[in-house]
């Protein structure tokens, strides 16, 4: 991939912090910049390597890039997309890392300001923590990333953003938006829906009683408010369906132990089992 002069990330978190720690470690990027609203934070990235500046001036942050990757909360993504590119130098390209795609992707894909252009992409990584503190060079090394082009998208900006991705060790992948959307759904909103539920449920009083189950069952349920808000909202159709086929399946568990069927139960179990040894590890 060839080197950047200068990355500007949007939104120095654990995803931007990681990106930004990459990118240096391996030498792929000069000047590395971080954009954010909190001193504190961007004094964080700072301090662990993940950026080289770090300014709360988006337009002063983006003025020089090369490319621009905008990592905050997917509901300030277009917004913050939008801002960049009234700021860029022309025809620079601007991608995120939003995990919904499909109303970003369509609010931005007829064009930016100044020749810009926007190519939607997300990197299947993360964790319930938050902040640059978290960051890790290695975040990306054998995950997916996912790119959804359109029609209207230039081939060298794709080849451009696989490389990209590709040098931060991750293995890509293109997916239309809405498709995207329809899978992350399942295999991630989903999952954060249902530990939030669970974790929820549980009383105080049996906090002092719960083990490694219940804390591994709800980890994801750890994950900052700010961040999973707009998610739901943003991917609301999807996130419903998916809700429906797992209550569906729930009320089937429940059924068969109010009946007391133990073969239904075996089934059910039987083919939980088996779909999650197939996850691997």
């Amino acid at each position: 991939m060839q080197r950047f002069h200068t990355v500007a990330i949007i939104g120095v978190g654990l995803i931007g912090g990681s990106i930004g720690l990459t990118l240096r470690q391996r030498g792929l990027a000069e000047r590395v910049i971080g954009v954010g609203r909190r001193q504190a934070s961007l004094r964080t990235a700072r301090r662990v390597g993940a950026v080289t500046n770090t300014t709360i001036d988006l337009a002063k942050g983006v003025e020089e890039a090369d490319l621009v990757i905008v990592c905050t909360p997917v509901g300030r993504i277009v917004d913050d997309v939008r801002q960049a590119a009234e700021h860029c130098r022309e025809g620079i390209l601007i991608t995120d890392a939003g995990s919904t795609k499909r109303s970003i992707v369509e609010a931005l894909d007829d064009g930016l300001a100044r020749g810009c252009r926007f190519l939607g992409s997300h990197p299947m990584a993360g964790s319930e923590k938050i902040g640059p503190s978290h960051a890790s060079a290695d975040l990306f090394e054998g995950r997916l990333a996912v790119i959804t082009p359109t029609k209207n998208t230039h081939a060298q900006d794709f080849d451009l953003l696989a490389e990209f991705w590709t040098a931060l060790g991750s293995v890509v992948v293109q997916m239309p938006a809405d498709e995207h959307d329809r899978a992350v759904a399942v295999i991630s909103h989903l999952p954060h829906a249902v530990a939030a539920a669970l974790a929820a449920t549980v009383p105080e009083e049996f906090f002092r009683l719960a083990g490694t189950g219940l804390k591994d069952t709800t980890r994801v349920a750890a994950g900052g408010p700010e961040v999973w808000t707009p998610i739901f909202k943003l991917n609301r159709d999807h996130i419903l369906a998916a809700l429906a086929g797992f209550r569906k399946n729930l009320d089937a568990l429940g059924d068969a132990i109010r009946a007391g069927d133990e073969a239904q139960l075996e089934r059910i179990l039987t083919t939980a089992k088996k779909n999650r040894d197939a996850l691997g590890n």
